[in-house]
């Protein structure tokens, strides 16, 4: 794994103290991982909850100060599991998740920072809050259920410029007085950055490709 920890010296170096490097760990295991921990990476995503049981415990037993967040899609029957595994949830997109993660805080006795997903592109087959519910969502969201919502996170479409999604979400961050944004990811990480970005969410640019 001495590419992958060339390639987050690369990235980091790219991302210059500019926004927090979340390093996408999933469908990566324990011996990919480890070694970019030993280089000095300590912020990791994962997009499942289960993928995330089955490697992150034995890895915070052998590394303290490990900080993880869920960056895929939430189910509600898993969030008594996320709030225990994650210290932050980026992916708030409905009421069903925003009471069921509210409840299983007051249980655990934990206040976990969450974002709440925007559905930045419009598209019917993507997670997240359409742009038009937001601010209702967000005073439902803190006001209702008691989440503390840090920031905004999405996913822009594939296809063409993400430039014009990213400064959307900022306008809404802005609007709604939130100071954290999670965007961009390996092919677009550099715009949001341009674009206030404040976590980048960077998987198979450090880790190499998927199968």
């Amino acid at each position: 794994m001495d590419n992958a920890v060339t390639r987050l010296k690369g990235i980091a170096e790219q991302i210059a103290g500019r926004a927090k490097l979340v390093a996408v760990s999933k469908t990566y295991g324990v011996d990919d991982i480890a070694p970019v921990i030993v280089a000095g990476q300590m912020l990791f995503g994962e997009n499942r909850v289960q993928e995330a049981q089955a490697k992150w415990p034995q890895l915070q037993d052998r590394f303290k100060g490990i900080e993880l967040h869920l960056i895929g899609p939430l189910q509600s029957n898993k969030a008594a599991e996320a709030v225990a595994l994650f210290d932050v949830i980026q992916t708030v997109d409905r009421p069903k998740i925003a009471e069921a993660l509210s409840k299983e805080m007051q249980k655990q006795g934990r206040a976990l920072p969450c974002f709440v997903q925007v559905n930045i592109g419009r598209e019917a087959q993507k997670a997240g809050i359409a742009p038009e519910g937001l601010d209702d969502f967000l005073s439902l969201a803190h006001k209702v259920y008691g989440l503390n919502i840090a920031g905004l996170m999405c996913i822009p479409p594939l296809k063409g410029d993400p430039r014009a999604h990213f400064a959307e979400l900022r306008k809404m961050a802005v609007r709604n007085d939130l100071k954290q944004l999670s965007m961009g990811m390996s092919s677009d990480f550099e715009v949001a950055l341009e674009e206030g970005a404040t976590y980048v969410r960077v998987g198979s640019a450090i880790f190499g490709g998927r199968a």
